[in-house]
This record gives structure tokens, C-alpha cells and sequence, in this order.
């Protein structure tokens, strides 16, 4: 039988030759195993690069990875208790290696099972002394360095071939807690990684609750961004606990990618139509208001037919700018400017049968007015010539009643720009139009290329289900759908396939995203007094595109790209405090905002061979792992380097595969087999095409409304019902 001292003895492998805080240089035991270990029980590779070994001391025994080992030519050493006289020294070869030190093992007695435990802590208590000798760990050591034994693991990422095949697990507290990201190039595995986490996280939920006795579903939740569309066949399975959204047209269970314009705070709107600070951004933020607040029940009536009223004068007053060809001379001229006059007298009229004294009054007499105008030039169906003081008058009447109405802006001074209220989007850009004529001057022609920018993106006929949907979804349905109904009734999972979002408002719609789920949780703790937080998971993917590293100085926003990555870092900063984690994979870490990565406390680094991406990874994680650091170019796909937060120290952990059904739709294109004919592809353009074509129609604005209208036909476009809800 083996006596403790005797077991100890025979997991020796060497002497500690030399210290440092970062590397221990070990002497290796004539005797010490070549290729393979079989002093440990099991058979064990040893010694290899990236395995452990333990140095013990009087706190423990510190936990160190292999970083080197060679073999350097020193005399022969004379053997213990001998006297070799009469021998020539010559070189002879010892083997020696480098360690990194990583941790400290400790163990301790379970009083009821009898056995030892082994635990693992995170840093270095006291560091060897040199002739200290040097140990291999058992599998049951192995097992707590990598932490498979601990109860606090509960999700099985992969295996560990450096550590007996050991099961690799994490705690989902500390993996999504305070933010992960994967890290690897193009085909090393990052989005087989990212979708494997968010499947055997539910898993292993679902696992848990059965174990308990438990019925439902997870209450969990995963919203993922997929720039590219990988992500949902991956999780087709799942059934009723993955929404999908994309952009229409759908098909079967998919639901259309709703981020309306109103949900926009008007940092965002500022942003994606590039307002200048000067003059355009406070006249956007001012129609963004006041657009919002024609909706509010606070709102008197006399105030929303102020606003009507108001663009009428708009438009007579962009007439006489014009000068008498906008009004007199042609005939389709004139017979505008009677459309146009006509349509202020019949809302006038219609306008003071829902209101009460003496409004009522006011708009009877205007109604009066403008016809004591139209009525002499009218000649049958046809009109002569109106004058300039014909359309002064007009404009001083209706001068006279928006003077003795009550404003918008001072009623519902409690809208913000940013509040969720919604509003036609259509009239955004005609409603600037208007404001900006009644500043006078040469202000709207300088407040047009903001009109002409917001037209052109609502004009884009893939955004119109997107951005404008009729009717609109309710904020409370929307944040259901997207961030999870009561106990995530509508499902755990939330893929979001961004990929035929146009790339001009991409950014917007991933800012927008990603900026009312924060604010969504923020205000769910806050209406909770004891603090509770709704633990939530957002997923970026090809995260270098949306938080590309920016200036410190820069200053706000000015471009979707920078208001992308503002929000990001916001979430990076303040996440963990709400409940939000956030997990990001990127293929160019060197690209990503440092702000957002420095916040990253646990990494997943895959296959990284760009030297600059390496330099980053190697300032920024957290541990002393440089030399674990050096395999990252050399990794094969599905390997990976496990550090940070979620393990106690790096390992290498080879990532579980999934199977082909479940895996993101990114694997390489299979060129040799389709131009050999093994693999066959059938084209059908045809149907590529009509898909493509298939999207509404695009948005009808004002403008567009006005380019089919012929010059002589009568429209009524000044007129509003106030009996429908008034879209101011």
C-alpha cells in the first residue's frame, strides 16, 4: 500500500530553478515522464504546452500552465549520495520548461462524504521558492482547475484535451453578467460558439426545471442582432420559443421587423438626417414635438386647428415668395391658388361646428372672409386672376385666429422629442417645410436638404413596413414582442435579421434596438423598490461594424455609425447594474470601440491571426496569459481559449459541435462540389427577383402625392378630418 508521502513523492517531476511574477523556470527530473504520464492513475500527456502543473507552498499549491519547454546542455549532474571521481563533464542534455503562474489550489475535508475537495482561487497567494519541487496534479486536481466540479457550473460549453478530456462548464451569472465576447477570424468557429451558447443555456434551463418539477418554458431572454441572417435556421427547432423578425415580405411564423420612426428619440432622428446644429436640428426636434403632440389627449382642439391653420398660411405665403406665377397668369396657376383658398374656407367651416364660443365665432368669420375673396374672381368653373392683396387678406384672417388660438408647443410642453408617442411619419418633412416658411427669409431654402434627406430614406420601399407600419403597433405590444412577454410567455429566444435593412439607416435600427431595451429594463427596476433587475442577454453580431473604435474627443452624435456606438458603450458601461449582458463577436477586435471591450470581463478568443488583433486581445484580457495568448494563430476551428471572469484561469476548451441542422448558416462555400456537379445549385432568377420586388410600396408623401396629381384636377390637399384621430 502507498503511504501519502510516497504518493506525493511520485508526482514529482521537478525543482523550481528561477522566480519571476509572470514566469517560473522548472528543472525537470532526470526521471520525469517523456511523452506520457502514468505516476498521475490515468495516462496523461505530459509534458505539453498549455498543461498544468502545481508548485506547492504553505498556502496551498500555486496553479501554473506550461508556456515553454526545451532542452539546454548543462554538465552532467553527479548523482545523489555518490562520488563519480575520474569522470570527464561533458554536455548533457536537461530538459527544462517555463510556467506561468495563474492560481492557487486549496483543499479542504468534507466532513459528511470524507473526501478531499479541492478548490481553485483566482491569483497568486504566495509564490514558490527556488528547489521547490514541482508536482503533476491527479484528475481530481485537474477537474478543480478547470472547474468541473463545482455546483456553480451549470452550463457544458466543451471539453478540455489538456485536462484529462474534463468537462468544461460556466456559470451563466458570470458568462452574461458583466459582458463576453468571441473573438476568432472568418470560419473559426464564432457563430457555432455564440449560437451554442444561447442553446445549451436553455438547455440546461430547461434541464433544471424539469429536475425541479417545474412546467413552462425558460424565463429567459435572448434578443439576437443578425446583421447577416445566420442565425435562423439555427434555432428553427425551438418552435414556439423563437421569434423571428425580418424584413417583409414574411412567410409562415416570421413577423415583420417593426422599429417605427416614432419610436426614434430625436438624437437618433438628428443623426440619420444629418441635421446641422445651427438651424436644422432645433427645427427638427421642434416638429418632432410638436408632430408627437398632436396625439396627446392633454392637447385642446383649438390647438391642433391652429396647426392646420398654420400650414395653409404656409403655403400662400411660399405663393407670394413666388411671385404672381404661383398664383395669377396660367391657368392651372390660378386655378391652385383657388384650391388652395377654397380648402382654408371649407375647413373653417367644418372646423367651427367642433369647437365651442367664441372659436366657433372666429372661424365662421374666416370661413366668411375667404369667401368674399374667391367668390368675385370665380367665373363658373373657371377663375380669373387674384391679386396680391387678395392672398394678404387671406393671410391676415387667418393671422387673426391663430393669434387668439392656443400653440401646440405651450400645451404639450411635456412632450419630448425622445418620448414614444406615435405620429404620421409622412408629414415630417412637410411639416419642417412649413415651420421653416414661417421663419421668412432665406431660412427654407437652408431647412430644405433636411426635408429632401428625410424624404429620400422614407422613399426607400424596404423601409415601409419597417419604419411607417399601418397601423402602427402599440409600445406596449412592441416591447412584448421584442424584449419578452410575462414570464416569457412568447418565447425565450429573439432573433432579429437585420440583413436586408438598407445600410443608410442599418445603424439607426440597430441603435434604436439596442437603446429602448436598455431603457425598457432601466425603468422595470425602477418600478420595482426592491431593485430587482430583468436579467436579459443582447446578442451583436459582425460587432465591429456597429461599435467601430472612435475618437475620445469626439463630441454628439453626428452620424448613425457614431450614434451606433454610443449606445453600445453606454450598455457596456451600464448593463450589468439593469440586468442587460451583453455578448459580442467580431472577426476584427482591433476595429471594436476599446471602451466596449475594456468592460468585456470574460473572452472567447477563437482563431486570431491579424498581428494588430492579437497586440489588442493580449493589452486587454485580464489575466496573466501571454503565453496562452501565442497559440491563438495556430488554433484549428472549434477550439477555443476560455478566460476572464466565468473560469477561475484560461483554459483551452474544445468548443461541443452541433449539429448541422443547428448550426448558423455561415460554414464556407463549397466551391469544388458544385463546379464538379456533386453538389447541385438550380437558379431561378425569376424568383430572386419577384422576392426582391415584392416589398410594399413605397411610402406616399406629400411630395409624391402632388407628382400624380394632374395640374387640373381639383384635390383638396389642405383639408383635414378632425373626426378621425388628426395625425398631427
Amino acid at each position: 500500500m502507498t503511504t501519502p508521502i510516497e504518493a506525493i513523492a511520485g508526482l514529482v517531476i521537478g525543482t523550481v530553478e528561477s522566480v519571476s511574477p509572470d514566469e517560473i523556470r522548472i528543472l525537470l527530473e532526470l526521471d520525469a515522464p517523456q511523452a506520457t504520464a502514468l505516476n498521475t492513475g490515468t495516462p496523461a500527456a505530459f509534458p505539453r504546452l498549455n498543461g498544468y502543473v502545481l508548485i506547492p507552498n504553505e498556502a496551498g499549491a500555486t496553479v501554473a500552465y506550461i508556456s515553454w519547454i526545451g532542452i539546454e546542455r548543462s554538465p552532467y549532474p553527479k548523482r545523489a549520495g555518490l562520488k563519480d571521481f575520474g569522470l570527464i563533464d561533458l554536455p548533457f542534455p536537461l530538459r527544462k520548461m517555463c510556467v506561468s503562474p495563474v492560481g492557487t489550489l486549496t483543499s479542504r475535508r468534507d466532513r459528511v462524504s470524507k473526501q478531499t475537495i479541492f478548490e481553485l482561487s483566482r491569483g497568486v497567494v504566495a509564490f514558490p521558492s527556488v528547489g521547490d519541487q514541482v508536482l503533476m496534479p491527479t484528475p481530481e486536481q485537474v477537474g478543480a482547475i478547470v472547474g468541473a466540479k463545482e455546483t456553480d457550473r451549470r452550463v457544458r460549453i466543451g471539453t478540455s484535451a489538456l485536462a484529462a478530456s474534463a468537462e468544461i462548464k460556466v456559470d451563466p451569472d458570470k458568462l452574461f453578467g458583466r459582458h463576453l465576447a468571441v473573438l476568432g477570424n472568418t470560419g473559426s468557429g464564432k457563430s457555432c460558439t455564440v449560437a451554442g451558447l444561447i442553446r445549451w443555456s436553455l438547455d440546461a434551463s430547461e434541464k433544471a426545471m424539469t429536475d425541479a418539477g417545474c412546467e413552462g418554458q425558460p424565463n429567459a431572454r435572448f434578443i439576437v442582432l443578425d446583421p447577416n441572417g445566420e442565425y435562423a435556421k439555427a434555432f428553427v427547432d425551438r418552435g414556439d420559443q423563437l421569434r423571428l423578425f425580418r424584413v417583409p415580405p414574411v412567410q409562415g411564423t416570421e413577423k415583420e421587423l417593426d422599429v417605427p420612426a416614432w419610436l426614434w428619440s430625436g438624437h437618433e432622428w438628428t443623426a440619420v438626417a444629418h441635421a446641422q446644429p445651427g438651424a436644422q436640428r432645433p427645427l427638427l426636434l421642434r416638429g418632432l414635438r410638436e408632430l408627437k403632440s398632436g396625439h396627446h389627449e392633454d392637447v385642446p382642439r383649438e390647438a391642433v386647428i391652429k396647426r392646420h391653420l398654420l400650414v395653409s398660411s404656409g403655403r400662400i405665403a411660399a405663393m407670394l415668395n413666388i411671385g404672381s406665377t404661383a398664383f395669377a397668369g396660367a391657368v392651372g396657376a390660378r386655378f391652385d391658388c383657388a384650391r388652395l383658398l377654397l380648402s382654408v374656407q371649407e375647413d373653417a367651416t367644418r372646423f367651427a361646428a367642433s369647437v365651442d364660443l367664441p372659436s366657433s365665432t372666429l372661424l365662421q368669420t374666416l370661413s366668411t372672409e375667404v369667401a368674399a375673396v374667391v367668390d368675385p374672381r370665380r367665373s363658373g368653373q373657371y377663375f380669373n386672376d387674384f391679386l396680391v392683396s387678395d392672398l394678404e387678406t387671406v393671410r391676415a384672417s387667418i393671422t387673426k385666429v391663430t393669434d387668439a388660438f392656443p400653440d401646440v408647443s405651450g400645451v404639450a410642453a411635456g412632450i419630448s422629442e425622445d418620448a414614444p408617442v406615435p405620429f404620421d411619419v409622412t408629414l415630417l418633412a412637410e411639416h419642417l417645410d412649413h415651420l421653416a416658411a414661417e421663419q421668412g427669409g432665406n431660412f427654407a431654402a437652408f431647412i430644405s436638404t433636411l426635408g429632401l434627406r428625410i424624404r429620400s430614406m422614407l422613399a426607400d420601399h424596404r423601409l415601409g413596413g419597417v419604419i411607417a407600419r399601418e397601423p402602427p403597433t402599440s409600445f406596449e405590444e412592441w416591447l412584448k414582442s421584442y424584449v419578452g412577454d410575462d414570464g416569457a410567455r412568447n418565447g425565450p429566444l429573439a432573433v432579429i435579421d437585420l440583413s436586408l435593412v438598407p445600410s443608410e439607416v442599418v445603424h439607426v435600427v440597430v441603435a434604436v434596438l439596442a437603446r429602448v431595451i436598455f431603457e425598457s429594463l432601466q425603468r422595470y427596476r425602477r418600478l420595482h423598490p426592491d431593485g430587482l433587475s430583468l436579467p436579459t442577454v443582447l446578442v451583436l453580431e459582425e460587432a465591429h461594424t456597429f461599435i467601430r473604435r472612435g475618437k475620445e474627443d469626439e463630441g454628439p452624435a453626428s452620424s448613425p455609425s457614431q450614434l451606433c456606438r454610443e449606445i453600445f458603450e453606454r450598455i457596456a458601461r451600464e448593463g450589468r447594474k439593469f440586468g442587460l449582458g451583453l455578448v459580442l463577436s467580431s472577426q476584427r477586435p482591433s476595429e471594436l470601440s476599446a471602451t466596449v471591450l475594456a468592460q468585456c470581463n470574460t473572452f472567447i478568443l477563437h482563431r486570431i491571426v491579424n498581428d494588430s488583433d492579437q497586440n489588442l486581445v493580449a493589452r486587454l484580457v485580464p489575466d496573466n496569459v501571454g503565453g496562452l495568448l501565442r497559440d491563438l494563430p495556430s488554433l484549428p476551428s472549434k477550439q477555443a481559449i476560455l478566460l476572464g471572469w466565468a473560469t477561475p484561469i484560461p483554459v483551452l476548451v474544445e468548443i461541443d459541435e452541433l449539429a448541422k441542422e443547428h448550426q448558423p448558416q455561415s460554414s464556407d462555400p463549397d466551391f469544388w462540389n458544385v463546379w464538379t456537379g456533386k453538389s447541385a445549385r438550380h437558379v431561378d432568377w425569376g424568383q430572386v427577383s419577384r422576392q426582391w420586388s415584392a416589398s410594399t410600396a413605397p411610402i406616399e408623401t406629400a411630395e409624391g402625392r402632388n407628382a400624380d396629381v394632374a395640374m387640373d384636377t381639383p384635390t383638396d390637399e389642405s383639408s383635414f378630418d378632425l373626426d378621425d384621430d388628426i395625425s398631427f
